[in-house]
Formats: structure tokens, sequence, C-alpha cells
């Protein structure tokens, strides 16, 4: 079994619905199919679980914004902006570049 340690440093088992729920939150309205949703949260899962028993809520995070940046920008931007606790349009800017910059194709000296 898999478990979460929260921030709060509370223990609870790690539930794939719930996962789910995220990202379809973070995907509403967006061209983005329900089986591209449950292959996003398999591969969340299965890379958490071959970190051990115990993953840590952030670990849980950045999986799921590693894959949603390379499925749907403003999918990813929505989930940024609650598990980061965006405060401020900045903190979307921030974002934003932090994206464009993982996400930019490399430019190729001539030669």
């Amino acid at each position: 079994m898999l478990f979460v340690v929260k921030r709060s440093g509370q223990v609870e088992p790690f539930k794939r619905s719930k996962l789910i729920t995220g990202i379809r939150a973070a995907c509403k309205n967006r061209p983005v199919s329900v089986a591209s949703v449950e292959t996003l949260a398999s591969e969340v899962e299965a890379s958490l679980r071959e970190k051990g028993l115990e993953v840590t809520s952030e670990e849980v995070g950045v999986a799921v914004l590693d894959r949603l940046g390379e499925l749907d920008h403003v999918a990813y931007m929505r989930f940024a902006s609650v598990y980061k606790g965006f405060t401020d349009a900045g903190d979307f800017t921030r974002e934003a570049g932090l994206l464009a910059k993982r996400t930019a194709p490399k430019q190729h000296e001539p030669v």
C-alpha cells in the first residue's frame, strides 16, 4: 500500500480517485480526453510507487505538474495555481515563464 505524507505531517493512504479528481478539475473544458487523464494518473501512480511505500504530497504534485506540462499548458497553470497557492498575477507570470523555458524547442547552432 502507498501512503502520502501531507504538509501537516499527517499520513494517509494514497487515493487514485483523489488524484484523478484533481487532474480532471485542472483539465475542465480543455481538449483533454478521459483516456489521457486516466493515463496521466496511472503514470503518476506508477512513478510514485517506484519511490517506496511513502511519498510526500509535494512529490505527488510535482509528478502531476511534470506530466500536465506535456499534456496541456492551461491545465498545468490551473493545477500549479492551486498546488503552489498562487496569491497574485505575478505568480502566474513567473510560472508561465518557467513553463515556457521548460517546453521551448532547443535552438541548434548552424554547422
